[in-house]
């Protein structure tokens, strides 16, 4: 279903659903210490397959399969490396279950990469060939089993990202590029890479774009990035970046292990009226990361234009 993907050209907007490994913890899937949401495919099928449901129903142009944390370099710490298949598999085959049952309208499914390592501890991070070896073998996995797009989240770095974005291009798939950026210290807006990272030694986002995009990414976006950072990350984006641009942010925290605090999370309608000022700017790709559920996404179907305003676009 490759419609929303060619709706990009029309200056539609659409409308990218919420958290998925989040949104499957606080309904009650049990979240590995160190693979995170991946086993949730495995543990609670049927949580995996309502939620994308339920964001289809919310008005979801494109779900994002249970995928983040199943790269082999993030499975195998946590002794699932040798079902990396199955679980990227299964992943997909739920997302297509539930876009088979729920839509009445062209849905894409998104396979989703990201930089994740096991346990969100750098002493897992694989060298840049084992992850690039990581990448490859993840985006063939998702491809095979029938993604319409590589959806690569929390890039951070040149390196790494910039492998990643290669390996998911080699597919011949549609590639988007999700960047999580934070304000430090000194006012630039910078990668971010952990919570507990020195903001001075993170990379300035705008020395990252220009040449992580040009391994092969098709859409650009800021994600995993707190609110309040996100209008100034995509001013950055925006002076860097002449393609379409996605906007998806988070609320709440995380703990450790890998649990999601929901508390002091910004409502569905504030969310919305946030999201216009990011439309207005000219993100045409807009949902929620971390913490933020259905009801966000059935905000943003209920608040933003269909189409992307002509003073965006110019």
């Amino acid at each position: 279903m490759r419609d929303p993907i060619e709706r990009l050209e029309r200056g539609d907007i659409l409308i990218l659903d919420g958290a998925t490994g989040t949104e499957v913890q606080r309904r009650g899937a049990r979240m590995d210490d160190l693979a995170w949401c991946a086993t949730s495919v495995i543990t609670s099928p049927e949580i995996v397959r309502e939620t994308h449901m339920d964001y289809i129903h919310a008005g979801a142009d494109i779900i994002t399969a249970n995928t983040f944390a199943a790269a082999r370099h993030v499975l195998s710490p946590a002794g699932l490396g040798d079902d990396t298949a199955m679980v990227n598999h299964r992943a997909m085959t739920l997302a297509k279950e539930a876009r088979e049952a729920a839509a009445d309208r062209p849905v894409a499914i998104a396979g989703s990469m990201s930089s994740m390592v096991a346990g969100v501890d750098l002493a897992h991070r694989p060298s840049l060939e084992e992850a690039r070896a990581s990448y490859r073998e993840q985006a063939g996995l998702l491809v095979e089993a029938g993604s319409d797009l590589l959806l690569l989240e929390m890039m951070f770095d040149i390196d790494h990202a910039s492998a990643a974005v290669a390996e998911a291009a080699a597919t011949g798939l549609p590639v988007w590029v999700g960047f999580s950026c934070r304000i430090a210290p000194d006012g630039r807006v910078r990668m971010f890479r952990e919570a507990h990272s020195d903001p001075h030694s993170d990379p300035e986002f705008e020395e990252v774009i220009g040449k992580v995009m040009a391994c092969g990414g098709s859409v650009a976006g800021v994600m995993h990035t707190e609110i309040a950072h996100m209008t100034s990350s995509l001013e950055v984006l925006f002076a860097h970046w002449r393609g379409p641009v996605m906007a998806y942010a988070e609320s709440g925290d995380v703990g450790m292990p890998i649990e999601w605090g929901f508390s002091d999370l910004v409502s569905p309608a504030e969310y919305a009226r946030i999201a216009q000022g990011w439309v207005a700017m000219g993100a045409q790709i807009v949902g929620g990361c971390c913490g933020l559920g259905v009801e966000h996404v059935r905000g943003l179907k209920d608040g933003l234009p269909i189409h992307l305003p002509d003073r965006a676009r110019s």
